[in-house]
């Protein structure tokens, strides 16, 4: 069985010390030495793993000020410190082995916008999506952009200095600063902006601990003016960290020491506050994907779509379009990206073009669709076709598809998985084809796959090598490419950082900087931090300093997985494929990954945070001589060493430490929705594993009675709802209510239907083998199968009977399959034992009934999902074939004729979570659906309601249910007319019922109303 995991990786008592004097300085924010948090705090969106100290919360610029105030103080002065924002970077610059500021959590304010002067000023922890979202109705945008834009704080970007799409015209983040307020290592608040010369050297004249660091920047960057303009390339991509060329304008006359924060890592000053300029958003937009036959002739092209005075040049290779065709995403694109008949597309290049009026826009688009023709006509330049695209909302879905080919290129098959290490190479776009084609061929003499994307506009070109990291000697190829990379980038007088910073590539500075240039980056080091406490080894080191830079032969994730047995990398691979992408710390409210991360803003209850618990757990269990595999093959066949007694005292015992108990507080904030299952570009699907470490857990400790509650409802619920009304009285009287809440910690529970269900459908409509024999030949070509769930055959049994009314109004024979527990219950609290007892027979019943080759329908799409993903993963093969749709999916296979004597009727669909993401054509599908109604369906997008299953019940997750509702559903539903909310989820219905009083309609029972 497991063991108790008592040992952890602690704080050392210093930074316990710290902790609790900075409790009593005032310290408003959180302080977290946790191994859990620590451990989540360890990875980025990069290869390498560095486990900090500790990590702190800040709530305030007073917070930040405090904590570096206190570090000055004795025993303090040898803790480090690393601001941290979205964690997004692909190369480790978050990554500290002291303590990590965290900004994202709480300083997410945004401060103050002037529209008259076109600027914002923010906190370093918004979010670069959320700040566009507040900016959007003012008229503006802040125009840098990124891929992880739903994730990356404006912090992570000034000290990254990121761009991205349309830098061309837009520039890098450093453009668009007018200000900063940072803070030093000793605590001492600097606030700089672009400032005249006069005014600068004032201030360097000045007694203080700023002025020090104005005088020597100044001196420097003037004194080595020719030198540093010689050096550095022309490259819109500018070199970054520190940016002394750009401090001053090309006269001399200003000076603005953001530029030298800008970029510098967090290895300065820590970033709390930025005042922004803004661009005006241009009302009108044009895309065009341009097809070829190859990826070569994709970027050959650049520089005559360039010539186009486009806003942006993006491109795609054939690999990562590929991938994008096997994810949910490409449902959104599939008609914007068609391709060409006869031809195979090997690239893709978008074109974007912005303007004032359509006029502007369609003058330009028009010259460029000419010679796109003749290139055609030709069969020149490798042209093979091209689409425009006007639509606002179908261009932001190409570029969605674009922003998430990042993540997808890790879902690929096999253990070779593309990564980022040398992936952000920036050229003179004019030699970006030749730069490629030498780059193809370093990558093609080691014999690896790659994927390639970017901004050919800029020539910049995402190029991620697959390599297994768990092969030792694969990892030694990342060297050696990141080595030649390296020359061959200088070759092409470009960068081997174009866009993503250096972070554990620092080691390559002093060969772009050379000699002279590195020691001035050093002894402005220096200045700012001289015994290098923020974030040491990143950039350069104090100029006196013997400290090393970090390297890219740095500690990787994976040195700690291969500890983990084969045969466990093997069975429990989803968590152990997490490549760190971040997507799930999506800011969208609306977007259904991931509630609990949304509501508790703690990366340990996200996706990426439970994958990496679970996959330390693995290997600490398997450290401890368990063999994993076998003991979750035991305990699924009710073989448990450890008795009810043993695990009491366990229980009694929990105040001993066991890292186990860290990883089930994170699985407990889960609401199993399955939202990463498919959302995920790696598909980590946590609900599954996240069931099966339950299971492992309580093998070790007693349960709670409500998972036996739970798991057992489906049994309960036939013979309760023979009384319904006495079993509603008993459970909805203030005394029940109570005992439920105190002694269970159950809330709110739903009530059963007054009417049961077989009472509401007539007997001819209840399945036998006898009813179904007597059928005539023409019915039984015309029968539907009903599969019951708990939830709509007891709890809303009057649904079930519209659903029949509707399938025999539209012509078809309905038959009520007796109900069979789904399991879907039992899977969700870990009971795997139960839970694949009863998936076999439910199976079993299931696989009978599909033999007569007719469909079966289900109607909510949790249990109707668990049909197809818990059961597969629980029974394998003896699943069998059965298949059960849900109620849209069935009405979109059979002939609907329109209705258009029906009066127009109008009507908003709220989607169930797991629907949204399992299913992303369901949405469309309910359309169209009703517009053969003669009605219109407004289906807007909205994240997870909060209720999910049992999860709104359950006391402890009140506060975090209400959030959820309040913030997607509760607009929509306090915008719209009662009668006219639809919800296709039990839970989803549930949930706003007890938030606003009033039942939201399944899609079904409109349909049967509109047909009376």
């Amino acid at each position: 069985m497991i063991e108790n995991i008592s040992q952890q990786d602690s704080a050392s008592e210093l930074i316990s010390q710290y902790h609790k004097k900075l409790s009593e300085s005032g310290f408003s924010g959180d302080i977290d030495n946790s191994y859990a948090t620590r451990l989540v705090t360890s990875t980025d969106n990069s290869i390498y793993q560095q486990v900090p100290q500790a990590v702190i919360f800040p709530k305030s610029n007073r917070d930040v000020q405090v904590a570096l105030e206190l570090a000055q103080q004795d025993p303090f002065l040898s803790l480090t410190f690393g601001p941290r924002g979205g964690g997004t970077g692909t190369n480790g610059q978050s990554l500290t082995p002291g303590i990590v500021i965290d900004l994202s959590r709480y300083m997410r304010e945004i401060l103050e916008i002037n529209e008259k002067e076109g600027w914002v000023r923010v906190q370093a922890g918004v979010i670069k999506d959320q700040l566009n979202d507040f900016l959007k109705p003012y008229g503006f945008f802040f125009s840098p952009d990124l891929s992880t834009s739903n994730r990356a704080t404006i912090g992570g970007m000034i000290n990254t200095d990121a761009s991205g799409q349309g830098s061309l015209v837009y520039g890098k983040t450093s453009d668009h600063i007018l200000g900063l307020k940072t803070y030093l290592i000793d605590g001492t608040e600097l606030n700089t902006s672009k400032l005249p010369i006069e005014k600068a050297e004032l201030l360097a004249q000045q007694n203080s601990r700023t002025s020090d660091i104005y005088a020597h920047v100044i001196e420097a960057c003037r004194s080595n003016r020719t030198l540093i303009l010689e050096k550095f390339p022309r490259l819109n991509r500018f070199l970054t960290g520190y940016d002394l060329e750009n401090v001053f304008d090309e006269s001399l006359s200003t000076f603005d020491l953001s530029r030298i924060v800008a970029g510098s890592e967090g290895s300065l000053a820590i970033v709390t506050e930025a005042k922004l300029n803004l661009t005006k958003i241009q009302p009108y937009k044009t895309l065009i994907n341009i097809k070829y036959d190859s990826f070569e002739s994709a970027l050959r092209n650049s520089p005559f779509l360039v010539s186009a005075n486009a806003t942006s040049v993006e491109t795609v290779d054939s690999k990562v379009l590929g991938l994008a065709r096997e994810d949910i995403i490409w449902h959104s694109v599939s008609d914007l990206i068609t391709d060409v008949p006869g031809y195979d597309m090997q690239g893709l290049n978008m074109v974007e073009f912005n303007g004032e009026s359509t006029q502007e826009i369609n003058s330009k688009v028009e010259n460029l669709c000419n010679r796109l023709d003749t290139l055609i006509a030709n069969k020149e330049a490798g042209v093979i076709g091209y689409q425009l695209i006007d639509s606002k909302e179908d261009i932001l879905k190409i570029y969605a598809m674009r922003k998430k080919s990042v993540g997808l290129l890790g879902n690929v098959k096999g253990k070779r998985k593309p990564i980022a290490f040398a992936e952000d190479t920036a050229v003179p776009p004019e030699n970006l084809a030749d730069f490629i084609m030498e780059f193809r061929d370093l990558l093609d003499s080691y014999k690896l796959d790659y994927g390639m994307f970017g901004h050919v506009d800029a020539g910049v070109l995402h190029v991620r090598p697959a390599l297994d990291m768990f092969d030792p000697e694969q990892e030694q190829l990342l060297r050696s490419i990141s080595d030649k990379v390296v020359a061959l980038t200088a070759k092409y007088r470009g960068l081997m950082w174009g866009e993503h910073g250096k972070g554990y590539r620092s080691e390559y500075g002093p060969e772009f900087f050379g000699e002279q240039l590195f020691s001035e980056l050093r002894k402005i080091k220096s200045l700012f931090d001289k015994n290098n406490r923020l974030n040491p080894g990143k950039i350069c080191t104090p100029i006196d300093s013997n400290d090393q830079l970090v390297s890219v032969d740095g500690q990787k994730r994976t040195w700690l997985d291969r500890e983990i047995p084969v045969q466990v990398q093997t069975s429990y691979e989803p968590p152990l494929s997490c490549n760190g992408n971040g997507l799930c710390f999506n800011y969208d409210e609306n977007s259904p990954m991931c509630p609990s991360y949304k509501v508790t803003k703690d990366r340990r209850h996200s996706p990426k945070g439970r994958a990496g618990l679970f996959k330390e757990w693995l290997r600490l269990q398997s450290n401890k001589g368990v063999d994993l595999v076998s003991v979750e093959k035991r305990l699924i066949n009710g073989e448990n060493t450890v008795t009810w007694w043993e695990r009491f005292l366990n229980n009694r015992n929990k105040d001993e430490y066991d890292f186990s108990h860290e990883v089930k507080a994170s699985m407990d904030e889960c609401l199993a929705c399955k939202a990463c299952t498919t959302a995920c570009p790696i598909k980590v699907d946590v609900p599954t594993f996240r069931a099966k470490f339950l299971n492992f857990y309580y093998s070790r400790y007693n349960r709670p009675i409500k998972d036996y509650l739970v798991a057992n409802i489906e049994r309960l619920l036939p013979v309760i709802s023979k009384f319904p009304n006495l079993s509603n009285l008993v459970q909805n009287n203030r005394i029940s209510s109570y005992l439920l809440e105190k002694l269970i910690g159950y809330v709110d529970s739903p009530l059963l239907s007054k009417v049961q269900l077989h009472k509401l459908v007539p007997k001819e409509y209840h399945y036998s083998d006898e009813v179904f024999n007597r059928l005539s030949a023409e019915e039984k070509l015309r029968a539907i199968f009903i599969v019951q769930d708990p939830f709509t055959s007891f709890y809303e049994a009057e649904l079930v009977s519209d659903f029949i009314q509707l399938i025999r109004k539209l012509g078809y024979y309905p038959l009520l399959l007796p109900f069979k527990p789904n399991g879907k219950p039992q899977h969700v609290k870990g009971l795997l034992k139960q839970f694949k007892s009863t998936a076999a027979n439910a199976s079993e019943f299931l696989n009978k009934i599909s033999e007569n080759g007719r469909p079966l329908v289900g109607l909510d799409a949790s249990l109707v999902m668990c049909y197809r993903d818990e059961y597969k993963d629980i029974l394998q093969e003896s699943r069998g074939e059965f298949n059960v749709l849900l109620a849209h999916e069935w009405l979109a296979t059979i002939d609907i004729p329109s209705i258009d004597t029906l009066s127009p009727s109008k009507f908003k669909l709220l989607s169930h979570c797991t629907e949204t993401t399992s299913m992303p054509e369901s949405k469309r599908v309910w359309k169209s659906i009703f517009t053969k109604f003669n009605s219109n369906l407004d289906t807007p997008s909205t994240g997870c309601c909060g209720m999910a299953g049992t999860y709104g019940h359950e006391l402890q997750n009140q506060e975090n249910t209400r959030a959820l509702y309040d913030a997607s559903w509760r607009s929509h539903i306090e915008e719209t007319k009662d009668e006219a909310i639809l919800a296709t989820g039990f839970s989803c219905r549930c949930q706003v019922k007890r938030f606003s009083g009033n039942k939201p309609r399944h899609p079904i029972q409109i349909l049967n109303s509109l047909l009376d």
